[in-house]
């Protein structure tokens, strides 16, 4: 599930919540005043990758799914 990120249009809060993807805000409070009025918040996510398993998939022969003989 994705965390999505919310900030009350009273108090101007940031907070955030873990729903389900495609979730909307309905039924969604500010933890600090109890308003209904909040907004999701467009938000960054991070990935990362390997150094060691980047280039690993081009770097040895592929010798398919029998091994070599």
């Amino acid at each position: 599930m994705p965390i999505y990120e919310y900030r009350c249009s009273d108090c101007h809060l940031k907070f955030a919540r873990l729903q389900p993807m495609g979730a909307s805000s309905d039924g969604i409070t500010c933890p600090a005043c109890d308003s209904d009025r909040v907004e999701r918040e467009l938000s960054t996510f991070a990935s990362s990758t390997s150094g060691a398993a980047h280039g690993a998939a081009t770097s040895a022969p592929h010798t398919g799914c029998a091994g070599s003989t």
